[in-house]
């Protein structure tokens, strides 16, 4: 007895002769359906539970246009060199998201299917954002041309690097780094993702010593230097206070980590916007949802989020060195 179960892909969230739209969103995930699970019906369960869908036909469809609205999984391929593994490709009406809204989307995508029954392992692989939903975020304000205006350096990459230990240097000290890493030739140096305003070092100390350390290094050097500073913060109004002061002691860029949340970081690059300021995002977080490669978020489509968001540029990680780095997408 189903009790009134239905399946999804016969409820109208499979059709595979759907047409897609230049208007929709489109999302490709990686399923592992549950042992038994016809794939195509897993892939119909998330199109189901990321739109319009509950577990079976309820009266109230009838009060709205629910076949306008229903997602539409329309194409499920194995995945090359798996047994058990099936990209599902599944179509968006555009109407389904708040405009301009990073939390609304994401709380369709990935919001409730992770934890669904019907598979065993779910990995959103890509999105295809169409032009009428992208324009209604406000993306980055300065692009790589831009910046280097700013550095006037042209003709060669812009190197950078992190202070080290990231933790337990004295403002001071911390200074001395900063000011030696970029007279002895790099761009900008960043904090890491974990200093904020600890005991051993408050922010506002910090960032008078930064500051120090690079209009010595400019005046050095006869170049433009920076580092990024991390304004992470508990509340998005003690990231906008230490926004301010950052830029009040002159510098050209500021930092906020992922784990901040969509509404802040699309909040801060609000300010970063009207105050003519570069913002950087350390991806701190990514990978507990981006490195398995069966389930959670591959890291391409942060990045889109991202720059949807209006921050400048990511920390993508590296090909050699002590972290993970897929080579592909480290390229874009």
């Amino acid at each position: 007895d189903e009790s009134g179960v239905i399946p999804y892909a016969k409820m109208g969230y499979w059709d595979a002769s759907y047409t897609v739209k230049d208007t929709d969103i489109l999302a490709l995930f990686r399923i592992t359906p549950q042992p038994g699970v016809d794939p195509v019906e897993a892939a119909a369960a998330v199109a189901g539970e990321s739109s319009t869908a509950t577990w079976t036909v309820v009266w109230t469809d009838l009060l709205t246009a629910c076949e306008r609205y229903r997602a539409k999984a329309y194409r499920v391929d194995p995945v090359p060199n798996t047994t058990d593994q099936y990209f599902a490709f599944i179509a968006y009406e555009c109407d389904l998201f708040e405009e301009g809204s990073l939390a609304n989307l994401t709380a369709s995508i990935i919001g409730n299917v992770f934890g669904f029954k019907a598979v065993a392992a779910l990995r959103l692989e890509d999105m295809r954002i169409p032009h009428s939903y992208l324009k209604t975020f406000q993306g980055p304000a300065t692009g790589v041309i831009v910046e280097r205006e700013r550095l006037n350096k042209y003709g060669a990459p812009l190197l950078g690097a992190t202070v080290k230990p990231k933790l337990g240097l004295s403002g001071k000290n911390y200074g001395r780094v900063i000011y030696e890493g970029l007279k002895g030739g790099l761009d900008f140096l960043k904090d890491d993702e974990n200093i904020n305003s600890q005991p051993f070092m408050r922010w506002r100390e910090r960032f008078l010593y930064c500051m120090e350390g690079i209009n010595r290094a400019s005046a050095a050097t006869g170049e433009t230097k920076g580092s990024y500073l991390n304004i992470t913060a508990a509340t998005y109004e003690e990231v906008v206070k230490r926004a301010e002061y950052a830029k009040e002691v002159g510098s050209i860029v500021v930092m906020i980590d992922l784990v901040m949340g969509y509404t802040a970081i699309q909040s801060i690059a609000i300010w970063a916007r009207e105050n003519d300021m570069l913002l950087h995002l350390h991806r701190a977080g990514n990978s507990t949802y981006a490195r398995q490669k069966n389930h959670g978020i591959n890291f391409r489509v942060i990045c889109k989020w991202m720059r949807m968001s209006g921050v400048d540029h990511i920390h993508a990680g590296t090909v050699v060195g002590k972290l993970e780095g897929d080579p592909l997408m480290i390229k874009g």
